[in-house]
């Protein structure tokens, strides 16, 4: 869970970034070829998506490419042209603007020609699902429980909030409106998307913050995202991935506290006693499911 704390997304079409991508201490890095890519340019984005996977030291990270979305001319040959030319270097694709199961059955079926075509391995491309707008919330359950291939599910804050009209003057960060609403505007859609990702085993990333000048903003925004239970979150410069990072790393303490209440979980059962006692405070066994995630790898 614990492998993909910053996501950091680079264009595919800037080698430069891409290369400074990889050389950050990034979890996990992500070939852009939807956003970042204007349309004129996306045909030839998937050649240097190909040359990337194929020529890059990805340092032991699994490669990730996030495809055009499904309700564009792009997306089929995103697939087609990419995974037919360097499907054997391709960990994952980031599949963007899910709105329903049948979205990412498109794509995995899709897929599943290409392998067997090229003779890949079968369903050896994982996928993950970008949930960005009402559409994409009101179905993620179906969605998350759509493919054997799913491994993720990741927030855009930004199309989802102009998906449900909520004014906004800065994406992933606090602002004046932020001031007019008693809580986290988007935190029952990340809840909600950490619910879904949990109940269907899979991880859960939270978006970016767009002004990566803004560390202290980032930090909140990811403190805040790890209070709900993501495992990361996405970077838009290799500026924050530090902080992401530690953010969401287990402290000194919290890996201090999860160690004495596995030993003590594991000193009593040895005893054959059910009753558990850390520093003064009952232990039971949600304590230690608690514990346990802390500590794993």
């Amino acid at each position: 869970m614990r492998s993909s704390r910053s996501v950091l997304a680079v264009p595919a079409t800037k080698p430069g970034m891409v290369e400074k991508g990889l050389a950050s201490e990034a979890d996990t890095v992500f070939l852009d070829l939807e956003d970042a890519v204007a349309p004129s340019e996306k045909a030839g984005a998937r050649g240097d998506v190909v040359r990337a996977l194929r020529d890059l030291d990805w340092g032991g990270r699994s490669a990730v490419f996030r495809m055009n979305a499904l309700d564009t001319p792009y997306f089929y040959r995103d697939l087609v042209e990419v995974v037919e030319e360097a499907g054997g270097y391709l960990g994952s694709v980031l599949v963007p603007k899910v709105e329903r199961p049948e979205d990412i059955y498109a794509v995995d079926t899709l897929l599943s020609g290409i392998e067997a075509a090229v003779g890949l391995e079968p369903s050896g491309i994982e996928l993950e699902a970008q949930i960005e707008s009402a559409g994409g919330l009101a179905n993620i359950d179906g969605i998350s429980r759509s493919s054997g291939r799913l491994v993720a599910l990741h927030f855009g804050p930004g199309d989802y909030a102009a998906s449900l009209r909520m004014p906004q003057t800065s994406i992933g960060t606090f602002d004046e409106w932020d001031d007019l609403y008693p809580g986290h505007r988007a935190g029952y859609a990340m809840h909600r998307i950490v619910v879904a990702a949990r109940a269907a085993g899979l991880r859960a990333v939270d978006g970016p913050v767009a002004d990566y000048r803004d560390e202290e903003g980032l930090r909140k925004s990811c403190l805040v995202a790890r209070s709900l239970g993501f495992d990361g979150k996405w970077c838009i410069h290799p500026a924050q991935v530090p902080v992401v990072n530690e953010v969401f790393s287990p402290t000194e303490s919290e890996l201090e506290w999860a160690r004495k209440v596995v030993d003590a979980y594991e000193a009593a059962t040895a005893a054959g006693s059910g009753s558990i006692s850390v520093e003064g405070q009952m232990v039971d066994a949600a304590s230690v499911r608690m514990a346990r995630n802390i500590l794993a790898p």
